[in-house]
């Protein structure tokens, strides 16, 4: 059955069809409802067209309004309760059995107009309204958090209110059902799945203009390295969420790769591409996301380290490929470390020379005639020791080649101090930098307040673009309850089977298992693989909200929604951030504050409708629980 609603008809129609019937369709089309579903149906209906009812009798042109009943939104399995086309308005409806709704119930609803207004076509530039009824309550009629809040009695009274106030051509419900309709940003798990099935992935008008021009231009720089001869180092720059790792996956997917291969002894490269990432949990993810594609999904995403042991062992080996993908190639590290690590681990073989940039430059050039290193850059976010080199190794690398003079660089205008005496070719594209947020539903300024927080900044101004989070639906809330944090949670995505929302935590913390968040060493070793990909019943799902992930299980993977607990490592101490608690390192680090600071810009944008923050009940976090409101968290309140 292609259709992707449960039932569909006009207002009268809907009044008219007996109770057992539309339930029977709703059944028919959600076909693992559960008793208490439909119990919930029995009892919603028979009230829902007594609404509908009375709407048509007092509004002649109601009788054109189109109700729709659990639609679900493509991709994504989510599905509304009631959406009533109201002409040019769009009415999302969500009904809850309980007589005081809570903050979760709230944002669920209002996700859902959220995502229709920026996803569907048909409802970008039409008012939608979000509208949640708790059937238990009486003599409701309230707005919360963008959110009309009515009791039952009073549906047809605000449905007719939001309908007055549109006077937009209608909308038909052939044009809002429409295939293809809706389509929302994959995840980044969702995209490498499609991407390796070869399927087109779903774009949105704001995410296509952010990241294809950079694509093109990158796409050109590799037909330029094949036609020429000649090597390209390509730096890209962006915000968190902004889709760099999304961008190396759609590169080395690319099928014109294929045909710029040059033969190896009589037969053509075996692979044209490979995505390399020193973030081991992001491997071991997308790994496990596409282990159905045969070979555990390791022809698709590669560790770093597995890669550079392979091809320092001999200094003779051809890599298979024309392009290197590096992910986090902020976090490259440096040759001490390298060193130290080689050292402390007792791994065999001889120690390594250089630092990882200057390794993948020279296997670069053992390629035959061409190749491109692309290198995906994150701002702020170093978060380990020996990640603190910064881009000047990559330009060390290129002025230590052997073959420096066949090298361009290709980066963006703000890199431009960082090559401003090479003797070398840069070429600057302004496309090279990605600068939008991607990750967050559609909202902005999402690293700009994470940054002002993180820097001390409680002013008006960060206020102010905390507001405008807020008023897009990305949600951060401050409580002092992990309970409440959990149950928000849950609330919010009770009907989203493929949400995903876990609990993150900072490593080096030492007050959080008091408090219930067991973010040890060895609680932490776990597979994060089924943590992020397995079912939410799963007793490894991270939505049991019982397991941790640090930073090093969270930098460039993404949830819906993190729970973070933040811990005493990073404290408001006298009106200052202060590490005074954090533990230390085992390889010195330039700037230990800037690090721990990273930690949490890290932890604070995992979430793609936000982050709840538990901060624990201890004295010596009150003061970072005060300015965390504020800069513009809201306080997570329990329902009432």
């Amino acid at each position: 059955m292609d259709r992707r609603w449960g039932w569909k008809s006009d207002l009268p129609t809907f009044a008219d069809t007996p109770p057992r019937v539309i339930r029977l369709e709703l059944n028919q089309f959600v076909r693992d409802a559960s008793a208490e579903q439909i119990r919930a149906w029995d009892s919603s209906i028979p009230w829902l067209q007594r609404e509908s009812t009375e709407l048509v009798s007092s509004h002649e042109p109601a009788r054109a309004f189109t109700a729709i009943l659990e639609y679900e939104l493509p991709l994504e399995q989510r599905r509304p309760d009631l959406i009533v086309l109201e002409g040019g308005a769009v009415v999302v409806v969500e009904l809850k059995g309980k007589e005081f709704p809570s903050q979760g119930d709230l944002d669920q609803v209002a996700s859902y107009a959220r995502d229709l207004r920026n996803y569907h076509r048909e409802c970008h530039e039409r008012p939608v309204h979000a509208v949640l009824v708790p059937e238990r309550a009486t003599l409701l009629n309230e707005t919360r958090s963008g959110v009309r809040v009515v009791s039952k009695e009073g549906l047809r009274r605000v449905l007719l209110e939001l309908a007055s106030a549109c006077a937009l051509p209608p909308l038909t419900p052939e044009a809002f059902l429409a295939p293809n309709s809706y389509a929302p940003l994959p995840t980044l798990v969702h995209a490498a799945r499609l991407l390796f099935r070869k399927e087109e992935l779903p774009s949105i008008w704001r995410a296509k203009a952010a990241t294809d021009p950079a694509l093109d231009l990158i796409t050109r720089i590799a037909h330029e390295a094949h036609a020429t001869a000649t090597r390209r180092l390509v730096l890209v720059t962006g915000l968190p969420g902004s889709g760099k790792t999304l961008l190396g996956l759609r590169l080395v997917h690319a099928s014109f790769l294929d045909d710029l291969s040059v033969a190896r002894k009589g037969r053509g490269s075996a692979s044209p591409a490979v995505f390399l990432s020193g973030n081991d949990p992001l491997v071991t993810v997308l790994q496990d996301a596409l282990k159905g594609a045969g070979g555990d999904g390791k022809v698709f995403v590669r560790r770093v380290r597995d890669y550079r042991v392979k091809y320092s062992k001999d200094a003779k080996t051809e890599p298979p490929e024309h392009v290197l993908v590096f992910d986090e190639a902020q976090r490259a590290f440096d040759e001490g470390f390298l060193l130290h690590k080689h050292r402390t681990k007792g791994r065999p073989g001889p120690p390594p020379q250089g630092s990882e940039p200057e390794q993948f430059i020279a296997f670069s050039e053992r390629i035959p005639r061409w190749c491109v290193v692309l290198a995906l850059i994150g701002s702020g976010q170093e978060i380990f020791s020996g990640e603190d080199g910064g881009l000047d190794q990559w330009r060390s690398a290129i002025e230590g080649a052997r073959e420096s003079q066949r090298w361009t660089i290709h980066a963006p205008p703000e890199l431009g101090d960082v090559f401003a005496r090479s003797t070398f070719h840069v070429s600057y594209h302004r496309e090279l930098n990605l600068n939008t947020e991607l990750r967050f539903r559609q909202a902005a300024d999402v690293h700009d307040f994470v940054d002002r927080a993180l820097r001390g900044d409680g002013s008006q101004a960060t206020r102010e673009v905390g507001g405008r989070l807020q008023a897009d639906q990305v949600r951060f809330l401050v409580t002092r309850d992990l309970d409440e944090a959990r149950r928000y949670a849950c609330d919010r995505y009770e009907s989203f089977r493929e949400a995903r929302y876990g609990l993150l935590a900072s490593s080096k913390d030492k007050l959080l298992p008091r408090y219930g968040v067991p973010n040890q060493y060895q609680a932490t070793k776990f597979n994060l693989g089924p943590w992020y990909n397995a079912p939410q019943d799963a007793p490894e799902s991270c939505c049991r909200l019982d397991r941790v992930a640090t930073e090093f299980g969270a930098q460039g993977l993404e949830l819906d929604l993190a729970v973070l607990a933040w811990g005493s490592d990073f404290a408001r101490v006298a009106g200052d951030w202060s590490i005074a608690r954090s533990g230390g390192y085992s390889y010195p680090v330039r700037d230990p504050v800037g690090i721990r600071r990273n930690v949490y810009r890290v932890l604070l944008t995992r979430g793609r409708d936000g982050t709840v923050v538990f901060v624990p009940p201890d004295p010596y976090l009150d003061e970072t629980a005060r300015f965390l409101l504020d800069c513009g968290f809201l306080p997570l309140v329990a329902a009432s």
